[in-house]
């Protein structure tokens, strides 16, 4: 029993850091786009 126990925590904590994981990566996702988008287009108006 103690075992089952331990291994429901031991999921939880990876759940938790998998989930930690993919809202960074979102977060960094969403900021290159940003980024790219908003940021970018003095450089192409420069190479014209």
């Amino acid at each position: 029993m103690m075992d089952c126990m331990m291994n429901g925590v031991g999921g939880m904590w990876g759940m938790g850091l998998l989930g930690l994981l993919v809202i960074v990566v979102l977060l960094l996702t969403a900021a290159a786009l940003v980024k790219y988008l908003f940021f970018d287009r003095g450089r192409r108006k420069d190479d014209d």
